[in-house]
């Protein structure tokens, strides 16, 4: 018996990263998958991908602005529409910055705060205005060690992070009531895309800094969002579950 057997999940910036192994291991674990991504070439292509792993694959995909009510409720309209109920919805569309402080503009910081948060936010309104019909549903976020920890540089990225956890926690309590559960993941040094971008030598010595001895990869993520998602987490909410190794901060 798969863990997430008929389950319907939304999973927003699944194109790519800790998204796409989200999205692919929900689906190996028998749920129906809705992906979202920004751009409708992005989500095409991933979807022609998945399709040629496994052409039998329950799969939708979107690319609503995440930030705009209306068009969030309706692509959550249209999954229910096809598929009858929303159980899942992994809120992991975000964005990073590493500029120091005295660059840093308030564009820079409002457009970190806009996906990062108020997608968040925007998309989990969404979703429980559905699952407190049901009775039913659950909420992940993709927080991050930093929003633990800070980080030296792109203050916005962290604070954002520090947000998503607050929201995870309040949420949780607010929405227990109605079945819902909300938890979030907060991954450490994941080998994306931007980790694949660094020279092999900087990623040696950064997993010298991690007790475990390596870089996370996007499936241990996944693999975390897949516990919370199923019944074997039926009792977690408000969690902020770190995946990093222990990293050494």
């Amino acid at each position: 018996m798969h863990l997430l057997q008929n389950k319907v999940a939304v999973v927003t910036g699944g194109t790519r990263g800790i998204g796409l192994a989200t999205v692919r291991v929900f689906l190996e674990q028998g749920a129906k998958v809705a992906l979202l991504g920004s751009r409708q070439e992005s989500v095409d292509k991933t979807l022609a991908q998945l399709r040629e792993q496994n052409p039998d694959w329950p799969l939708l995909g979107f690319w609503p602005a995440l930030t705009d009510e209306q068009a969030v409720q309706q692509t959550l309209e249209k999954v229910v529409e096809q598929w009858g109920r929303l159980d899942i919805l992994v809120n992991n569309a975000g964005i990073s910055q590493s500029t120091q402080l005295y660059d840093y503009t308030m564009a820079d910081f409002e457009k970190i705060i806009d996906l990062n948060v108020n997608a968040v936010f925007c998309c989990s309104k969404a979703a429980a205005s559905i699952m407190c019909q049901q009775h039913s549903g659950v909420i992940l976020n993709t927080s991050s060690m930093v929003s633990l920890y800070g980080q030296p540089a792109g203050v916005g990225y962290p604070a954002s992070k520090f947000a998503v956890n607050g929201l995870t926690k309040s949420l949780a309590r607010e929405l227990g009531k109605d079945g819902i559960r909300v938890n979030a993941v907060a991954p450490g040094v994941i080998a994306t895309d931007m980790v694949a971008a660094l020279p092999p030598a900087m990623v040696e010595k950064l997993a010298a800094t991690i007790p475990l001895g390596r870089v996370g990869q996007p499936t241990d993520i996944a693999n975390a969002f897949l516990f919370l998602a199923s019944d074997l987490a039926s009792y977690v909410t408000g969690a902020v579950l770190s995946v990093d190794g222990a990293t050494q901060v």
